[in-house]
């Protein structure tokens, strides 16, 4: 629509669509056209306009090349839910698929691959067909994307036509763009089958190649993409493909630029040659810098993207470190990128220049950027030793600014760096001494504290300066009280004076008496019954030496690192996790024919036995995903970032943490299935006044044995912020003894200590697998096998059954499988089977008089134990 078309959105009469009717109905053009740009006005704002598919399906008859894209619009969005009319639409497809005029043809068949309807596919190949051999290339591009639509409705279909093959030959074709679309599609067809389908070979290659230099920018992004997964077959070759490739270098789009370094990087693993490498590393950071002159937001990405690219290849940009000094309006999440690399790229020759500007930083005004500086400069200290003393100089000249939280950021590092460098700086401690007053944050306190403990020797008032801490001891973070255990015993070892074990007595009775941390109460009885029995043996386990620390921090795992480069100027290497971590592909799904209805089974029997009269039915389908929007062919609505699966469905997530119980952080968490994994849903809000961090997550012992199958994986939280996770978990890992219950205990842990404990319910239906469908007959076998003690019986008066269908449905969505259905006098009674975990099976009937209250709930099952937890699982799905 134009500009002047924002009128057709405030219309709101009462008897908008008879007007509407009758206007798409007129024998005037200009009035049809007015109509149906009313009808898209109000689809847009989530009017539903369903009713009238059929007059806008009469407007398709028309030369008007506006009204026929707006009618198509229209088409895609509603044919799903009126696939029995959409048929109609077909001839005209395929008559403007015939079209003179390519921008016709091209329409046609695109719509047609946008209208996920199984029963338009097969109307849709003879028209693609042709269009993959048209003589317009418009035509010819725009049906290459239409394949790797068509392929995921239908791949069997697509292979049995020879579409594959078709677009494989498209990579042949004289147009530059062409081939762009059919590499695109091919390689979307990749990601979603198992088998080899777009494969490389020389000849491949270099058509690809010589496409690369003609076509789109986003054309080369696809071509560049999928020759980086090109394996050259010697260093000869390798280099042959990245002198064809160094000048997408120059271009302008970001995206090629970050393409053509990824293909780069890969080939160069090949490269045996020194002399090319390093002229390739020269060739390859001008581009990168140009890159940090955009926009904020590019900058960021090509920060992230550049962080990984220096962990691999640093001398790409040894020598550019300037150009990652902070600008006093970068914005902060530009600062701390560029300061992550700076640190990365420190080294011996630029450490003064670095130092100089960490040191500026260290008095901004930002608190975490400053905090990150100060940190920095203790990192850069423990990576290189001859700049040791250097960083500890500028360390000490920062603490006599006495800046608060400069003075306990700086603590905290020194204390890393006495680990790095055992016995070489312990002249300072006088110095960090002095300070010891103004620490009121707990790893200040901490780090402190260990150096009193692992120094005592040196220092005179060692006993004294540990007093000052110990008088507020109840009071203090389990960190602090966990270091103050620690250094108190190391004190006691070292200096085994009346003092000293003064001291030990009060912490170890503080510890073990006083406290409720299991921690703090395990680690003192360790050390009190070492110091008892063996004090030897105390010094040995208490004061042994101490590996040296690296500042590996930062530094990902080879293996990580590698499958990050392969997925540089993607979403991957911005959030710096594998795909998989955040991003799952839906399952296809399946349509519900008439046939596959249930029917009625007569009135027959009244007992609890299934009947013969009963007869199956099949599941309701899930939603298909809407692809209305789709582009270049790739399919978005069919990708779910694992963090955004809570917003599919289902209601609000139940509070288990509130802010009042957690120092402000709030936790809404149920567990829930998708996709054939167990995961905890979690939703983390922080109502507090600093940035939470670091979290872990652990679960005690529980009758399934659940258990997290990961870290927990959450981004560092503003004060404000909040973030949803979906945690991955396994079963029969961590499994409690005695009787079986719903209780799931949960220990979570941030950089606020204490640890944060709540009780949550485990959700029974959540474990329900999905292979718990039975057929009829195995059904009644198994529910007559199973003695009747083995039955357990609730009624649940407070719920309603409103509709037979939408309660199957629900219960089908918790992998509760519908066997049978009979009448009992004016009651329903429904027959459905689920599979527990270990296998267990839950034979369910359920007897209920539509539209009145009251429901009666028969469960068998060979561990009927396990019972009342269905019961509650059942009653909270009802009620949800």
């Amino acid at each position: 629509m134009s500009g002047h078309d924002s009128k057709y959105f405030s219309t709101t009469k009462k008897g908008e669509i008879p007007e509407l009717k009758e206007e798409l109905n007129s024998q005037y053009k200009d009035k049809r056209k007015d109509a149906v740009k009313k009808v898209i006005a109000a689809m847009t704002v989530g009017k539903d306009v369903s009713s009238l598919f059929t007059d806008v399906l009469n407007c398709m008859q028309t030369e008007n090349l506006e009204l026929k894209k707006l009618v198509y619009l229209y088409l895609i969005n509603y044919a799903k839910s009126q696939p029995d009319l959409a048929i109609l639409a077909v001839n005209t497809f395929v008559k403007d698929s015939q079209d003179p005029n390519p921008l016709i043809r091209a329409l046609a068949v695109r719509t047609m691959g946008c209208i996920r309807v199984d029963k338009i596919t097969e109307y849709l190949c003879d028209p693609l067909q042709k269009c993959l051999k048209d003589d317009d290339p418009y035509v010819r591009k725009t049906a290459a994307v239409c394949v790797a639509k068509l392929f995921d409705i239908n791949a069997e279909l697509v292979e049995d036509r020879g579409f594959l093959e078709a677009l494989k030959d498209l990579i042949s074709d004289n147009n530059p763009m062409v081939v762009a679309n059919a590499v695109a599609a091919l390689a979307e067809i990749q990601d979603k089958s198992a088998s080899p389908i777009f494969e490389i070979n020389s000849v491949t290659l270099t058509k690809l190649l010589t496409a690369l230099n003609e076509c789109t920018e986003w054309g080369q992004v696809f071509i560049l993409d999928s020759l980086s997964r090109y394996k050259a077959a010697d260093p000869r070759e390798a280099e042959n493909i990245v002198e064809r490739v160094t000048p997408r270098l120059q271009h302008a789009n970001c995206a090629v630029v970050l393409s053509a370094v990824k293909m780069i990087l890969q080939q160069m693993e090949l490269i045996t040659s020194t002399d090319v490498i390093r002229n390739l590393c020269k060739k390859m950071a001008p581009p990168l810098v140009t890159l940090l002159s955009a926009e904020p937001e590019i900058q960021y990405v090509a920060l992230r993207n550049i962080n990984l690219i220096v962990q691999k290849r640093p001398t790409i940009l040894a020598h550019e470190i300037k150009v990652f000094f902070c600008k006093y309006n970068d914005p902060i999440y530009v600062k701390m990128e560029k300061l992550e690399i700076m640190i990365k790229l420190a080294s011996d020759r630029n450490i003064d220049q670095v130092l100089l500007e960490f040191k500026e930083y260290a008095t901004e005004v930002d608190v975490d950027f400053v905090r990150k500086a100060v940190r920095a400069i203790g990192r850069c200290a423990i990576k290189l030793e001859r700049a040791a003393e250097r960083c500890i100089s500028v360390l000490l000249e920062l603490i006599k600014i006495k800046v608060n939280y400069v003075v306990q950021e700086a603590i905290i590092v020194i204390k890393d760096i006495f680990r790095r460098y055992p016995n070489t700086y312990e002249s300072i401690i006088a110095t960090l001494c002095e300070s010891l007053d103004t620490l009121d944050e707990p790893e200040a306190k901490a780090s402190m504290i260990w150096i009193i403990g692992e120094y005592a020797e040196r220092i005179d008032n060692a006993d004294e300066l540990l007093e000052s801490f110990l008088e507020n001891f109840p009071e203090e973070p389990a960190q602090v009280q966990l270091q103050l255990l620690t250094a108190t015993v190391k004190l006691f070892l070292k200096k085994p004076t009346e003092g000293p074990q003064q001291m030990i007595q009060v912490v170890l009775n503080n510890a073990t008496v006083e406290t409720d941390n299991p921690d703090l109460r395990d680690r003192a009885y360790i050390y009190w019954r070492l110091l008892s029995t063996d004090p030897e043996a105390a010094k040995d386990v208490v004061l042994a030496e101490k590996p040296v620390i690296t500042d590996d921090s930062n530094q990902l795992e080879p293996s990580l690192l590698d499958e990050l480069l392969a997925n540089i100027s993607t979403l991957s290497s911005v959030y710096h996790k594998p795909p998989e971590a955040f991003v799952t592909r839906l399952k296809p799904t399946v349509q519900k024919t008439e046939d596959e209805d249930y029917v009625e089974g007569g009135e027959t029997e009244t007992s609890g036995n299934p009947v013969d009269g009963a007869a199956p039915v099949a599941a309701a389908p899930a939603p298909v995903p809407d692809l209305l929007g789709d582009l270049m062919g790739t399919d978005d609505a069919a990708i779910v970032p694992v963090d955004d699966y809570t917003t599919l469905s289902g209601p609000p997530l139940p509070v288990v943490l509130p802010a009042s119980s957690g120092q402000g952080l709030q936790i809404s968490a149920q567990l829930t299935r998708q996709d054939g994994q167990v995961f905890y849903n979690m939703l983390l809000e922080n109502n507090s006044q600093t940035v939470l961090d670091g979290f872990m997550i652990q679960f005690n012992k529980n009758s399934f044995g659940l258990a997290a199958a990961g870290p927990l994986q959450v981004q560092p939280l503003q004060p404000g912020e909040s973030a949803r996770t979906m945690l991955p978990m396994v079963l029969s890992q961590n499994m409690s003894d005695g009787p079986t219950n719903s209780l799931l205990q949960v220990a979570v842990k941030n950089n606020q200590p204490p640890v944060k404990y709540f009780t949550d319910k485990i959700v029974l239906h959540a474990l329900f697998s999905e292979d718990g469908r039975m057929e009829r007959g195995t059904f009644l076998e198994t529910w007559r096998s199973l003695p009747d003690s083995n039955e357990v019986q609730k009624d649940f008066p407070g719920i309603t059954i409103t509709s037979i269908d939408s309660t199957l449905d629900l219960l089908a969505a918790s992998n509760m499988f519908f066997i049978a259905k009979r009448k009992n006098g004016n009651q329903d009674v429904l027959y459905l089977s689920a599979k527990a975990p270990k296998g267990v099976p839950f034979l369910i009937e359920l007897t209920a008089m539509v539209g009145q209250p009251g429901l009666k709930c028969a469960v068998k099952t060979p561990t009927p134990e396990i019972a009342p937890l269905f019961f509650e699982s059942l009653e909270m799905l009802f009620k949800s």
